[in-house]
């Protein structure tokens, strides 16, 4: 895996990095989170996810179809804003989102191997496993392109179709019965501010389409494929999505998935499969978070030896010996690690929603109003776009203000240390630049 190569990875390959990623961690541990915030209305918010998904992704198309990268979103910020501080500040935005994703993917996978033995999420066995699987994952980037791409087809298969059988299983043994959705004293304590921050959650469980455009002409045949794969892989997860909420609902009351939200789906097992329904979804789990987190390693590999190579974040070789590319694995490792250990899966979530948006803001102004010409994209689609970005970001910050004031405070410093430290490295290469000359 120590260059990039062009035309590497199938459509095939493309769709099961990007269901690899959204499938890693999302449905298993954050649809809890989404229906502690909307009630009863919870199986709604993940198809409101796929409405501003399927709207963002329309700019990553548009921007992939001009400027096919394997440098992905690093590449699109630099065609729209140069080599600015806002490119550096918003790419590394996305990068850490997508370290924090690995980080709770992690952890849901501690967490559901610890189920069958009745073990708490809240033991000192579920970081320590979720250090394990980040440290697999490494190893297995190692390998290359080929192994990636057969792994991840194997493992989308397998977890695609393990889910689909555990939804329309738990449908089919409760007789479609709902009931159980939400009882009124739940349902009437989430405000409509507490609805539609929640759909930024939720978004997280799609964000993984930008897995495939940070490929970009590793896809073979770039123009097309890469929006190819989007498309299905949003309309595969938005069907498995809305099975599985509501083969959940219709087992578990919203109280119920709330008490069990780091783990809903093994717990929705029980009433209708027993122990060995526990045991089936926790496979089920374990592959698709294997799989997520090798599937995002891959893409942010790309993504940050990119960002090195265009000069725009410093690097250090540390005594390493290799290229850039593996550097940046043992860096995103070991950042992954941290946050593994230190966080818990709700602020995990919180810190990659609020990043994730604002990057992709960002990406959505950079086409509307720096590449209208170059891409000449529908300017209603990615305005409704932007729209959306802002209203769901601004619905969760305020939300995450009065129920976890410190998660947001971190989110703010981090992004004050990301924003001026860009700012004085950046300057420093000017300097070099022009004292060279």
């Amino acid at each position: 895996m120590t260059q990039y190569k062009k035309n590497s990875l199938s459509l095939t390959g493309a769709v099961s990095l990007g269901t690899g990623v959204m499938m890693g961690a999302g449905i298993f541990a954050l649809l809890g989170q989404v229906a502690e915030l909307s009630g009863k209305l919870f199986p709604l918010i993940f198809i409101a996810g796929t409405v501003v998904a399927g709207f963002s992704s329309y700019s990553y198309v548009k921007y992939s179809n001009t400027f096919p990268s394997a440098g992905g979103i690093a590449m699109y910020l630099e065609k729209a804003y140069g080599k600015s501080t806002f490119t550096a500040f918003a790419a590394l935005l996305m990068a850490f989102s997508m370290v924090i994703a690995e980080s709770l993917v992690a952890r849901t996978f501690g967490t559901y191997v610890l189920q069958p033995f009745n073990v708490e999420a809240g033991s000192i066995w579920v970081p320590i496993l979720g250090v394990f699987l980040i440290i697999g994952a490494f190893v297995v980037n190692i390998s290359g392109n080929n192994f990636i791409e057969k792994s991840a087809l194997t493992t989308a298969i397998l977890k695609v179709g393990g889910i689909a059988v555990f939804a329309i299983g738990a449908l089919w043994a409760s007789n479609m019965n709902f009931d159980k959705i939400a009882p009124e004293s739940v349902a009437a304590g989430n405000s409509a501010v507490e609805i539609i921050g929640s759909i930024a959650i939720a978004v997280l469980t799609y964000k993984g389409f930008t897995t495939i455009t940070n490929s970009g002409d590793e896809i073979k045949d770039p123009h097309k494929n890469v929006s190819r794969a989007i498309i299905i892989s949003l309309a595969i997860c938005t069907l498995i999505y809305l099975l599985v909420t509501l083969a959940v609902s219709s087992n578990l009351t919203t109280e119920e998935i709330i008490a069990a939200r780091d783990y809903s789906l093994a717990e929705a097992a029980r009433p209708v499969f027993g122990q060995y329904g526990v045991w089936f979804t926790v496979a089920i789990a374990i592959i698709a978070t294997i799989s997520g987190i090798i599937a995002s390693i891959f893409a942010l590999s790309r993504m940050t030896a990119m960002l090195t190579e265009m000069k725009l974040i410093p690097h250090s070789h540390f005594g390493m010996p290799g290229d850039i590319q593996k550097h940046m694995l043992v860096y995103i490792t070991v950042i992954a690690i941290t946050l593994t250990v230190a966080l818990d899966l709700s602020r995990i979530a919180s810190l990659g929603a609020i990043f994730y948006l604002i990057m992709d803001a960002g990406i959505h102004w950079g086409l509307l109003t720096r590449l209208r010409k170059k891409t000449n994209p529908n300017i209603y689609i990615v305005i409704t776009a932007i729209i959306l970005d802002v209203v769901v970001l601004g619905a969760f910050i305020y939300v995450k203000i009065k129920s976890d004031l410190l998660i947001v405070a971190v989110a703010v410093a981090l992004m004050l240390i990301i924003w001026f430290g860009e700012k004085v490295f950046l300057k420093r290469m000017r300097n070099k630049t022009e004292t060279s000359v």
